[in-house]
């Protein structure tokens, strides 16, 4: 070539970058909602020992841990619905599509994290104190947005 790149041409391995970001999104929003889940559902173990009339009132973590795996989920079905065969996948749709992928699973990996200590935490301490919820619930709410702004950003990624 002369110095110039022709954006059409299209390797064989693009379709790769696209498949890994939509495992990346999927996986790590998973691995968050897993540990966000299970910390939370130990709290809430231990918790109901105490006061089994708290079950349903303290289950609101392990539902926002697992509206973290939606955020992924959603990614990973737009970037799969969107892969194809080279020349009709670019190198560059690739590496956006694995840009989108990690941007929502890396901050629903992080925001699971923080949800699961969080609720654990909290769970425990809302049977000893009740005035402690709100807080809780508020906490929780910072903690969620975590993966919603990596699906923002993702979403941003995807539609390029």
């Amino acid at each position: 070539m002369d110095g110039k790149h022709n954006y059409n041409d299209s390797p064989v391995y693009a379709p790769f970058f696209g498949v890994m970001g939509c495992t990346a999104a999927i996986i790590f929003s998973c691995l968050g909602a897993a540990y966000g889940t299970a910390k939370s559902g130990t709290g809430i173990a231990a918790m109901a020992i105490m006061k089994p009339e708290l079950i349903m009132k303290s289950i609101i973590p392990v539902v926002m841990a697992g509206i973290i795996a939606i955020y992924g989920l959603v990614v990973a079905v737009l970037i799969a619905g969107r892969l194809d065969v080279p020349p009709k996948y670019s190198l560059y749709e690739g590496f956006m599509h694995l840009g989108a992928g990690l941007a929502v699973g890396f901050s629903g990996l992080a925001a699971g994290l923080s949800i699961g200590i969080v609720g654990d935490s909290g769970v425990r301490g809302t049977a000893q104190q009740p005035r402690l919820f709100v807080g809780m619930i508020l906490i929780l709410i910072f903690a969620e947005v975590l993966g919603l702004y990596g699906l923002i950003v993702a979403v941003f990624l995807y539609a390029h």
